[in-house]
């Protein structure tokens, strides 16, 4: 039962920031009716369109409800849902705008609790005027973990700067067929390179104070048939292995503070309904102890669309004993609805009184329960408040966002030598660029600054809603960005044709364009946006991976000329390119790049930057075939079995440079070693061609023989090596025999004796393997757990 209070006494034991915060946490709960408990497990989301206007399908039948601001915070609340990310507002007045919600909400309660703000940052603090960085299938491809985690540091104190304490990032879901929309969301189709790319942004995020919160649990990506919020149907060892290891990698080696529960039904059972992942898995197995939210209207789903719940209280219920602490974005279930079902001894208070102590110990750990808390953020504090004062993308920003984007740019082909096309650029075998006279720029994404961005950027998530506002921050385009890096040549610019439309009326002129000149360059690709909006996004699944619309064709056409084709790709997912192998004079490949992704492309074309991206997918040869990724087992390959060859054309960690590596000398520091031990892994890497450059370094496992059926091959390790030309460097990795885990036929995960192979390759291709070094383990099968070491590091020499 509640006790009497003085709100006004500074003395009691939860205002107190010497005493530990579970003390606090208690003496506070003790003091709560059930409605001001219950009212700090949900977010309001105030400036969502009721129409549905400017949400989801599905979505707006959840916004039904009129929200009563005035009644709902006379008792608490727990969130506040998007106050920069649901329509363009200045930082600066947002942030004031904020700084009013939250004194408003800490007056109108007892305990003066303010709110916990939240923002999707997936490319960037989604915010009008905030920097747009690339697209996490960016972050994968520059295999640069901690360039990724300064940009989220970045992003964490720009967040914190305005008054937001949590950022909805990052997506940790695996790739599993890339025809699923949200490809460009994800960090790639391997589980390590996502569990440490994706440890190392909620680092960065965490570093600045902001709760990173990790998405999606579990399972989304496995979709059937790529369809989004289809049922899921993996197996327990594809979940052990595959789709739960990058959420470890986060929780443990990036100190995450929240998970966001999964729309996915997996077996039958959706995730916001599921004790065995949200409580059994998640916290009482990995030992996690902060926050599940729900994924936007997920609560709600269990009802509507899974039909597992009868009512609202019935889906309150299920969420709320699954675990799920936090109804998002606005209440709907959590609410009265939920006081009502405890009040009738339908849901006990104690899953209630669970999910309260987890958001006030969060709520305590952010300074929100302290007696010197104050509405006011940083970036107000002793700045002007008029509009401007605030700068979301400073010169800092842009630098981070320049050097990301350039790191990720995929040079995939460039056999024919027709890059680079500047004067400053040497191709592999030294031989000086040749400027070229006059270069066709052609194709729908040439000149578009939409081109750079993904579907959870502002421009491209909530500004497209807003006809006729501006960008907010400057976005060059490739052909802006190429006419700066080659002022002697002369650009002809064609659009050509539209990226879905099925227009074919430009063609001619381009084809004339590419027929006058020199090179010519291609820009292809997506159009990001949301459920159908566009060719990749949220809800914009593909039948297949032929490139959107009428570009193939336009593509036919630019080649029939004779003139050397360049192909750009602008995309959100990889497309199937095998229809133009070996025709092409150089292939380039940018996964959404950001507001600094036109000078960074055109920094590879002209070669003032080397390229050192490698691919966080593989790129098919034909459209058809998936899903697949490189992941598979033997009957999963290439085989006598079948006439379909699902081989890629460009496979996981594949890239090139404009220098030249050799790799020798590899050796491990023992041939045998007990399955409990250790051993050095390690080869010499010289720069061997013109310039400087980065190679990277990828260790693989090959398992010869095991009780089920394993990966080929399977990444463990990687290291990206800065190398000046003429140079080398000594590369070694220190592998833990538990890297070789797996899940057995009990379903434990152990780690088996007998024979290895390590691979130190440049992609997963057979072909691109430098060494092979045999380990043999020896000793007893031992079972390993979520203690077991997850990384294989790296260190230069």
């Amino acid at each position: 039962m509640a006790t009497e209070h003085d709100p006004s006494n500074p003395h009691d034991p939860w205002r107190d920031p010497s005493l530990p915060a579970g003390a606090r946490v208690a003496d506070l709960m003790g003091r709560m009716t059930l409605e001001e408990k219950v009212a700090q497990l949900y977010g309001v989301w105030v400036g969502a369109d009721a129409e549905g206007g400017g949400v989801a399908p599905h979505m707006h039948d959840n916004l039904a409800d009129p929200v009563d601001l005035d009644k709902l915070i006379s008792t608490g609340l727990g969130q506040l849902t998007r106050p920069f990310g649901t329509a363009p507002v200045d930082p600066a007045l947002g942030a004031r705008s904020l700084a009013r919600a939250q004194q408003r909400i800490a007056e109108a309660n007892r305990f003066g609790i303010p709110a916990v703000a939240h923002e999707e940052c997936l490319a960037g603090f989604a915010a009008w005027g905030a920097t747009i960085y690339p697209v996490p299938l960016s972050w994968g491809a520059s295999w640069n973990p901690e360039l990724v985690r300064e940009m989220a540091a970045a992003i964490g104190r720009d967040l914190r700067s305005v008054g937001v304490l949590q950022g909805l990032a990052p997506v940790l879901d695996v790739v599993r067929d890339l025809r699923w929309g949200r490809v460009e969301e994800t960090i790639g189709e391997d589980p390590y390179l996502v569990g440490t790319v994706g440890a190392a942004y909620v680092a960065g995020l965490e570093s600045a104070g902001i709760v990173a919160t990790l998405k999606h649990f579990a399972g989304y990506s496995a979709s059937s048939g790529a369809r989004n919020l289809a049922p899921v149907r993996a197996g327990a060892r594809e979940l052990a292995d595959v789709i739960l290891p990058p959420f470890e990698h986060a929780l443990r080696d990036g100190g995450a503070r929240s998970v966001m529960h999964s729309y996915s039904e997996i077996d039958g059972v959706p995730a916001a309904a599921d004790p065995r992942l949200l409580t059994e898995l998640l916290r009482d197995t990995w030992g996690f102890e902060g926050t599940v939210v729900a994924d936007y209207f997920g609560i709600g789903f269990l009802e509507t669309l899974h039909r597992v719940a009868a009512d609202r209280a019935d889906a309150a219920r299920l969420a709320l004993t699954a675990g799920v602490d936090v109804e998002l974005p606005t209440v709907r279930a959590y609410g009265e609805e939920l006081v009502s079902a405890v009040r009738r001894g339908d849901i006990d208070e104690a899953s209630v009184e669970r999910a309260l102590r987890r958001v006030l110990l969060q709520k305590c750990e952010l300074g929100l329960l302290d007696p010197d808390w104050s509405a006011e953020p940083a970036a107000l504090v002793g700045a002007g408040q008029e509009r401007g004062s605030v700068d979301l993308d400073p010169p800092h920003n842009r630098g981070l966002a320049r050097r990301l984007a350039e790191q990720a740019v995929v040079l995939l082909d460039n056999a024919a030598g027709v890059l680079p096309l500047g004067p400053a650029g040497q191709d592999a075998a030294g031989q000086d660029a040749v400027l070229p006279g006059s270069v066709a720029v052609v194709g729908p994404l040439a000149d578009e600054a939409m081109a750079m961005m993904g579907c959870y950027s502002f421009p491209a998530h909530v500004g497209v809603l807003h006809p006729g506002t501006p960008t907010g921050v400057e976005v060059p385009t490739l052909l802006e960005s190429l006419r700066a890096e080659l002022p002697g040549s002369e650009l002809w610019h064609v659009r050509g044709c539209d990226v879905s439309a099925p227009s074919r009326e430009g063609f001619a002129e381009a084809v004339a364009a590419a027929q006058a000149s020199s090179v010519c360059v291609a820009v292809l690709g997506d159009r990001a946006g949301l459920f159908g909006r566009g060719t990749s996004g949220e809800g914009c699944d593909a039948d297949d991976l032929t490139l959107p619309g009428v570009q193939g064709e336009f593509l036919d056409a630019l080649l029939e000329t004779g003139t050397p084709v360049v192909l750009v790709l602008l995309t959100g997912r990889p497309y199937a390119l095998g229809r133009w192998a070996d025709r092409l004079g150089a292939v380039v490949q940018a996964f959404f790049p950001g507001e600094e992704g036109g000078p960074a492309v055109a920094g590879v074309l002209s070669g003032r930057v080397n390229p050192s991206g490698r691919l966080p997918v593989g790129i098919p040869v034909g459209p058809g075939g998936q899903p697949w990724t490189y992941l598979q087992p033997p009957l999963g390959r290439a085989n006598e079995v079948s006439n379909l060859d699902p081989t890629p054309l460009y496979a996981f960690g594949h890239g090139r440079s404009y220098t030249a590596f050799t790799w020798d000398r590899a050796e491990a520091s023992a041939a045998t070693v007990p399955t409990d031990g250790e051993v050095e892994i390690s080869l010499q890497v010289r720069n061997t061609g013109p310039r400087d450059g980065a190679e990277v370094v990828q260790l693989y496992l090959h398992d010869l023989v095991a009780q089920v059926t394993r990966p080929e091959s399977r990444l463990i390790g990687y290291a990206k090596v800065e190398i000046p030309a003429g140079e080398q460097r000594r590369v070694t990795f220190r592998l833990h025999t538990d890297t070789t885990s797996f899940t057995g036929r009990d379903g434990h995960r152990l780690v088996e004796p007998g024979r290895l192979e390590l691979r130190l390759a440049a992609s997963s291709a057979e072909a691109d393997i430098r060494a092979r070094i045999p380990l043999l383990l020896t000793g007893p099968e031992r079972r390993v757990d979520h203690t077991r070491a997850l990384t294989c590091p790296a260190t230069l020499g």
